[in-house]
């Protein structure tokens, strides 16, 4: 199959991502399922997962089979993790077309405090936003690193490699309103960073994306009250759309090899805190 993805435009120009292949969890909805459209806009072919599997048949069939393959599962379980990686070199059928931009976005949140919050499902949230993610980063990282062996400085900025990882403001600046999935996110926020110090030197762009307030199915699955969150967007808004992270994204892995943003805060104009 060619990389020539089904909804490129004609001019190269407007297509900086063309032959990359990016692999993006938690994509049926929200921010990873923007980053998908964004992505393949811009010439990548995506290899995307999530739990739920119509939704991630829905935008695989929206996108377009030449450009999108999807995998149904847990982000944390290593099969899934492992064929992820692997996807995108069968569906291209080329060997050497291997992930090269990998995002862990997969996560989900949880209203309440250490103190408030609902215990049974401490377990399952740190599994997803946090052993996933590692998972993700480990995996990604030791198949770069076995890439860049022996390569001189120039041979191993020849082209980008990027792990994006999904924190948030909350991860910096714990709020005792979700102090327990802020938790999480503060863990996600040092991986990133162990990570870039860790692999930055081989080459190997880690970045941490840290999100203000974005309105998304996120909220409800989190269990934040419907009339708090307006509040929220009547005292801060117009809050973030997933859109405008996926811009932000592809704005980071569109950079040249030796340029590197490693860490961004974005958040609405007049959010105040967090």
């Amino acid at each position: 199959m060619s990389l020539e993805p089904v909804l490129a435009p004609a001019s190269a120009g407007a297509f900086p991502l063309r032959s990359r292949v990016a692999v993006i969890t938690g994509a049926t909805a929200g921010i990873g399922a923007a980053a998908v459209r964004e992505l393949v806009r811009l010439g990548a072919f995506c290899v995307i997962n999530g739990r739920r599997r119509e939704p991630l048949l829905e935008l695989v069939k929206e996108c377009g089979e030449g450009n999108v393959a999807g995998v149904v599962g847990d982000c944390a379980d290593d099969v899934v993790v492992r064929r992820l990686l692997d996807v995108g070199r069968y569906s291209l059928g080329n060997p050497k077309h291997e992930a090269c931009i990998v995002v862990a976005n997969a996560g989900r949140g949880l209203a309440g405090s250490v103190m408030t919050s609902d215990e049974k499902q401490w377990e399952e949230m740190v599994r997803t936003n946090v052993i996933g993610c590692a998972k993700l980063i480990r995996e990604a990282g030791k198949r770069y690193l076995v890439e860049q062996e022996g390569k001189s400085i120039e041979q191993l900025l020849d082209r980008p490699r990027d792990i994006i990882v999904m924190g948030s403001t909350v991860g910096r600046h714990i709020s005792p309103f979700s102090s327990m999935y802020g938790s999480t996110k503060f863990a996600a926020n040092s991986l990133a960073e162990a990570a870039r110090r860790e692999l930055g030197p081989k080459g190997i762009r880690v970045t941490l994306i840290e999100p203000g307030f974005v309105e998304s199915e996120f909220q409800a699955v989190a269990g934040y009250e419907t009339k708090w969150f307006e509040e929220v967007k009547t005292r801060i808004g117009p809050v973030l759309q997933p859109p405008d992270i996926a811009r932000l994204l592809s704005h980071i892995v569109s950079q040249p090899a030796h340029v590197h943003l490693s860490d961004v805060l974005i958040r609405p104009t007049r959010q105040d805190y967090p």
